[in-house]
């Protein structure tokens, strides 16, 4: 429960950059590693405050994601998928390198963040990441609906047209990307305190990838598709673990029969039952 509700986390903050961006981003593993590692590093320097872990994985992703950003928006196509996929292949060597911090074999967390007598009791943890996913759909249904997102989809459809029309949509699109990095950072730091381990692996391009998925599965471009896509997947993905070692032999094919025979996503389909 607690994993797929951080996925959904991360995935609603791709799909702002995605689904309503058109920003094709293979590395917001990144920010899910920096909020995770931002909980590790400061807990091995003795400060275990919740908020100041909350708001170092906040602040840090959007350090980051300014520049990288910055640098991935002024290209297109492929070049902005490799652009994004090599900054967070950097990061990922550069806390493999740390082995004050773990290194390639991650490290363990003494203590979970500090939130007073809720510290360390996991239902009050699911029930604050359940908060903090609702939180999030909220402001991203809002968002969308609002001046800024209509330009920002508008540059999703022709950037060139909205530039043309006198508007600068680069600081649309860079602000969409920062607080899509800042959510996933949000995902990184519940799932530090729910597992209570923070490995490199976290960054994997592999762990992007999978946001993709999850985004493309549930409806690109829909505000709840990345809850149905993350929980689709997770739960597809257990099923398969309990029958059979070789598990990934049959989800992949069985993502790309999706993908292909459900274009608009899971969510379209619970649309149209509402609708019918």
């Amino acid at each position: 429960f607690g994993r797929i509700l951080v996925f959904v986390l991360a995935a609603t903050g791709l799909n702002l950059a995605l689904g309503y961006g058109g920003m094709v981003s293979f590395g917001h593993a990144l920010y899910i590693g920096l909020g995770a590692y931002s909980v590790a590093i400061l807990t091995l320097m003795g400060l275990h405050s919740g908020w100041l872990h909350l708001i170092t994985a906040v602040a840090v992703s959007g350090l980051v994601a300014i520049p990288v950003g910055w640098v991935a928006l002024r290209t297109q196509g492929i070049a902005f998928i490799m652009i994004t996929l090599a900054f967070a292949q950097l990061f990922f060597y550069i806390f493999i390198s740390l082995k004050n911090f773990g290194g390639d074999d991650g490290v363990s967390l003494s203590q979970v963040s500090n939130f007073g007598p809720l510290t360390g009791n996991i239902y009050a943890l699911y029930l604050s990441l359940l908060v903090t996913v609702l939180i999030v759909l909220g402001v991203v249904m809002r968002l969308v609906r609002s001046p800024f997102g209509l330009v920002l989809r508008a540059t999703k459809v022709s950037e060139r047209r909205v530039n043309a029309v006198g508007l600068n949509s680069l600081p649309y699109r860079l602000a969409a990307y920062v607080f899509s990095a800042q959510v996933c950072a949000l995902a990184g730091f519940f799932l530090a305190n729910l597992t209570g381990f923070v490995s490199p692996d976290y960054l994997k391009w592999s762990i992007s990838g999978e946001l993709i998925v999850m985004v493309l599965l549930g409806g690109l471009g829909k505000v709840f598709g990345p809850l149905v896509g993350a929980t689709a997947l997770l739960l597809i993905e257990e099923f398969l673990k309990a029958l059979t070692e070789h598990w990934p032999l049959i989800l992949g094919p069985l993502i790309v029969l999706m993908v292909i025979f459900l274009r608009r996503g899971l969510w379209s389909l619970l649309e149209g039952r509402e609708k019918s």
